[in-house]
Formats: structure tokens, C-alpha cells, sequence
């Protein structure tokens, strides 16, 4: 089968994954679907899927983690960034090293360091995983935020020491003072790389708007390239390219904030960007279905040479290190919180105890997911001489077996472990909205009235009786948004709010119909039904 035939069936199987999500029991979560429509593609096919691990790796992970940095709560990302670095930096090395040798004494034919390459892989937790699982789930907002924050900062931590561990196993050797200079020049350049490239594009992006207008799809296509620029440029400079997306997406964030780019382009690019999204994690998933066969085979034989003939051992192996991943997390998120409450004694600060329930909610809520895949999977192929790459393909069936195990885990147990837990309200997010839905309108009238009169007295000015008519009405809409964010009428204004938004709802649903119905009879063009329902939908994303 053509290699272009391959990656058209498995989109495919993509899009029907999504489909066949919904027929099932809301306990089985999307990635199962897609591994086995990957595993029926294999059947179907005469040959597998080649990868070349580091093109694998340049397609699939700069755009994921550019992403992740991008779309982060920064301010839940600086609130709890304690509790974060604990989890990201703190949890991954103890993983490794725990991991790591639970591995090899189970293990003994697979070498140490392939043993603390495959502790390293499986340490990234995957939120988009567990949010996915949880969506039924009462998860603290806070708790999610945190867990966010950990997959953003531990994705490029734990990568960046399974690059250490994999480096070790092909060369025999490695050294703690080259190891730790060797990370502060990945860690710092890898960043810089990052940042500066994406100050740069968007810098440049301006200028050639400034000078010569924006060329529609332009800015989407630039903003799609910068996570593969960046991670591009930090591999030159012998940097770590993962981080560098990392760093480029956070920027992206605030060099948003300058709200230079089109409100147009904003609504299709998060469309693009979407659809990305979605594509890059199904076919990762897909391709682990697709790989499985193969990989089963091999790593039979990779069991063989640690002496035991029967095949359930690999299933018995994936579960020793799925729970001892939960016991190591487990225990590291219990000593966090120890630590939490020893600070707040020392600070006379009111105390909070342990909830076992969240203890054990956030040891499940770390699912691995799409980062391990793409990782595990650029495994190099031969060693420097030629052999073959020690327990490749058990390596490879290892952190699969890895990735299925702890998705089952959280899609069985998130919804039961929370199931009747109630958690305080959090109106943050509700007080931030209506201060910026007030300093916003307050804004919007004193532009209003300051254009009314430059208008009015500007030579281009034919009736001047317009320009008061048509500010007064537009002043009376955001007047009457002000008073919908009023505290005073807040509580009688939320009551009414589902009730408005069904019957706007309703309304768009019914202007839509009509204008597709006088396109049908040819009463009005395709132009004009393609503009006015692209204004009926834009008007029913906002109240959606």
C-alpha cells in the first residue's frame, strides 16, 4: 500500500473514530477506538507503516506542545507554579530513577539505561486524555489547571531525560557533570531559541502588514510554522527543540495580547489549529494500532532472551509498571502535600487536610497519552555499529501497554472516585468576566462619542442630524450590556440568561434555515448566503 494511501485511510480512520465514540458506553475512551481501527488497518494491509523516528518526531510533537504552551491558564500556570514545578520537574526525576530500576530488575535482559529510557518516556502525563475521560467527572478547576501545567512542563522534561537515557544506551557511556552541563545549555537555548524566533516572525508578520496589507491564509500558515521553525532552530544549536516549542507557544500567548491580527483571522486560525489537534493525536493513536502487531511479535522475541517462553509475561510486566507509576506518583504527590501543609504551620496560615479521595484522583488524573507515543516511537532503529537497538520492540510494546492501562484506569476510576464529591464555587472566573465585560462597554461609549464628533466634523460629512441617531443607538446596546454585569441586577439579570440564550438560539436557527432555503430557489446568490450565514454563525458561537 502506497505510503500517501496509508496516511488517507488513517485520517479516515480518524474521523470515523469520532463517530464510533459516540455508539459506545461512555466508559471507553477515544484513543482505545483509534488503536483498533489502526490494528484493523494492519490486518488489511499487505505491509506496516515505516517510521523514521526523527521525522516521526518533527511532524508530531512541536505542533502538540506549541499548542499545550499556547492555550495554558497562564495565571493558574503562576498561581500554584510551586506545587507545578514539584509535579513537572520533581515527580519526573524520582519516576526515572524508580522506574527505571523496577524495570531492569524485572527485566534483567533489558539494559539499564534502555530500562531508564522507558521510566523517562512514560513519566509525561497527557490532560487532554484525562479531560476527555473526566468530561463527566466534577475535576476542581483548579486541580485541572494544575494538572495542565504539569503535562506542559513535564512533557519537556521527561523527554529531554529520555534523550539522556537513549544517548547513554547507544554510546555505554555517560557522565553526571556533561549530563548537567549538557542540560543547562538545552534548558537555556533550547528557550531562547523559542522565544526569540517567534518574537521575530511576529515581528516581521507586522512590518509586511503595516507595509503591504495581510494576504488572506498568510498569518495562519506563518503561525503553523513557527512550532517546526523553532524546533528546527534549537536542533541546530544542539539545543533541545522541545522545549523551544514549549517556549514559542507560551510566547505566542502574550504576543497575542497585542491584538494586531484580524478578528477573521483569529476565529479561522483556532479552526485550523483545531483540526491539527485533533488529526495529530488521532493518527498517533492510530498508528500505535497500526504498529501493535509487529510490535507484539518482536517483543516476544525480546522476552525470550530474559528467559521466560510465555507471552503473558509482557501482559504482567505493563501492569507491574503501570502501578508502579501510580505508587511512585502516589507517593510524591502525598509527600507534596505534607511539605504544603509543614509550610503553612510554619507560617501560621489556616491548614487544609489530605483529602484521600483527591489524593487518589490526582494520582489516576496522570493518563499518559500522545507525548509518550511520539516519544517512545523515535527509539533508534541500530546501534552506532550496526546492531540492532536493545529491547526496541519491547520498549516500544512497554509504553503502549503503559498508555492503555492508565487511560482504562482514569476513564474507570475518575467518574467513580468523584462521583457525589461537591466542590466550592469558584467565582474568580465569574468576577474577572463581568470586570471586563464593564471596563470594556465604559470603553466602547467613550469611543463612540469621540468618533460622533471627528466624524461630524470631518469634510466627508453629508448629513450631520445621522451621526447622533446612529450613536445613540449604538451607545443604548452597550448601555444595556453595562447594565447586564450591573451587581445591583446581576442576580435577576443570570436568571434570565439561559431563557435568552435558547430563544436567540432558536431565532438564528430559524434565519439560517430561510436564507439556505432562498438560496436553494435561487432567490438570493451564493455569495450573499455564504456571507449572511457566516454572520448567523458567528452570532450563534458566541452564545454557544
Amino acid at each position: 500500500m502506497d505510503s500517501i494511501e496509508v496516511v488517507l485511510i488513517m485520517l479516515l480512520a480518524v474521523v470515523a473514530s469520532a463517530y464510533i465514540r459516540r455508539l459506545l458506553p461512555a466508559a471507553i475512551p477515544l484513543p482505545f477506538v483509534q488503536i483498533a481501527l489502526g490494528a484493523t488497518i494492519a490486518a488489511q494491509s499487505s505491509h506496516g507503516v515505516d517510521l523514521e523516528p526523527d521525522l516521526f518526531f518533527l511532524i508530531f510533537l512541536p505542533p502538540l506542545l506549541f499548542l499545550d504552551g499556547w492555550r495554558i491558564p497562564k495565571s493558574g500556570l503562576l498561581r500554584d507554579k510551586g506545587t507545578i514545578l514539584e509535579l513537572a520537574f520533581g515527580l519526573v526525576v524520582f519516576t526515572v530513577i524508580g522506574a527505571g530500576f523496577l524495570i531492569h530488575w524485572m527485566i534483567p535482559a533489558m539494559p539499564l539505561p534502555v530500562a531508564f529510557a522507558l521510566a523517562a518516556i512514560v513519566s509525561p502525563t497527557d490532560p487532554i486524555a484525562v479531560s476527555s475521560i473526566a468530561a463527566s467527572a466534577p475535576i476542581p478547576k483548579r486541580l485541572m489547571h494544575i494538572l495542565e501545567g504539569e503535562s506542559l512542563l513535564n512533557d519537556a522534561s521527561g523527554l529531554v531525560c529520555f534523550r539522556f537515557a537513549v544517548a547513554a544506551a547507544t554510546t555505554g557511556a555517560f557522565s553526571l557533570q556533561g549530563a548537567v552541563l549538557t542540560f543547562a545549555w538545552l534548558v537555556v537555548a533550547g528557550i531562547a531559541a523559542g522565544v526569540g524566533l517567534t518574537w521575530l516572525v511576529n515581528w516581521v508578520q507586522r512590518w509586511l502588514v503595516r507595509q503591504f496589507g495581510e494576504p488572506p491564509g498568510s498569518p495562519i500558515l506563518v503561525n503553523l510554522l513557527i512550532p517546526f521553525g523553532a524546533y528546527l532552530v534549537a536542533e541546530r544549536l544542539h539545543a533541545s527543540g522541545i522545549l523551544a516549542a514549549v517556549a514559542a507557544g507560551i510566547t505566542m500567548s502574550y504576543v497575542e495580547l497585542n491584538g494586531h491580527i484580524h478578528a477573521s483571522t483569529r476565529i479561522q486560525r483556532s479552526a485550523v489549529w483545531d483540526t491539527v489537534q485533533f488529526a495529530l493525536n488521532g493518527i498517533m493513536f492510530v498508528l500505535l494500532g497500526e504498529q501493535l502487531p509487529d510490535i507484539f511479535r518482536l517483543a516476544g522475541a525480546s522476552l525470550e532472551e530474559s528467559g521466560h517462553l510465555s507471552r503473558w509475561w509482557l501482559v504482567v510486566y505493563a501492569f507491574a509498571i503501570s502501578f508502579g507509576l501510580l505508587a511512585l506518583r502516589m507517593l510524591w504527590v502525598w509527600a507534596s502535600l505534607r511539605l504544603t501543609i509543614f509550610k503553612q504551620q510554619v507560617r501560621h496560615t489556616p491548614r487544609h487536610k489530605i483529602n484521600p479521595r483527591l489524593l487518589l484522583a490526582t494520582t489516576l488524573a496522570g493518563a499518559r497519552g500522545t507525548i509518550t507515543l511520539a516519544g517512545v516511537l523515535t527509539l533508534p532503529l541500530t546501534l552506532p555499529d550496526g546492531a540492532p537497538f536493545p529491547a526496541r520492540a519491547l520498549t516500544i510494546f512497554l509504553a503502549g501497554a503503559v498508555i492503555l492501562i492508565s487511560l482504562l484506569v482514569a476513564s474507570i476510576g475518575l467518574p467513580r472516585l468523584l462521583a457525589g464529591m461537591t466542590f466550592p464555587a469558584e467565582p474568580e472566573d465569574q468576577r474577572e468576566e463581568d470586570l471586563a465585560r464593564r471596563a470594556a462597554a465604559n470603553a466602547a461609549i467613550s469611543a463612540i462619542e469621540k468618533s460622533q464628533v471627528a466624524l461630524m466634523e470631518s469634510d466627508a460629512c453629508i448629513d450631520p442630524e445621522v451621526y447622533p441617531q446612529a450613536a445613540a443607538r449604538v451607545i443604548a446596546f452597550y448601555e444595556h450590556r453595562l447594565k447586564e454585569v450591573d451587581p445591583d441586577t446581576e442576580p435577576a439579570w443570570r436568571k434570565t440568561d439561559h431563557a435568552e440564550k435558547e430563544l436567540r438560539l432558536a431565532a438564528l436557527e430559524a434565519e439560517r434555515s430561510t436564507v439556505f432555503d432562498l438560496a436553494r430557489r435561487d432567490r438570493i446568490s451564493d455569495e450573499i448566503s455564504r456571507k449572511l450565514v457566516r454572520e448567523i454563525d458567528l452570532m450563534e458561537a458566541r452564545y454557544r
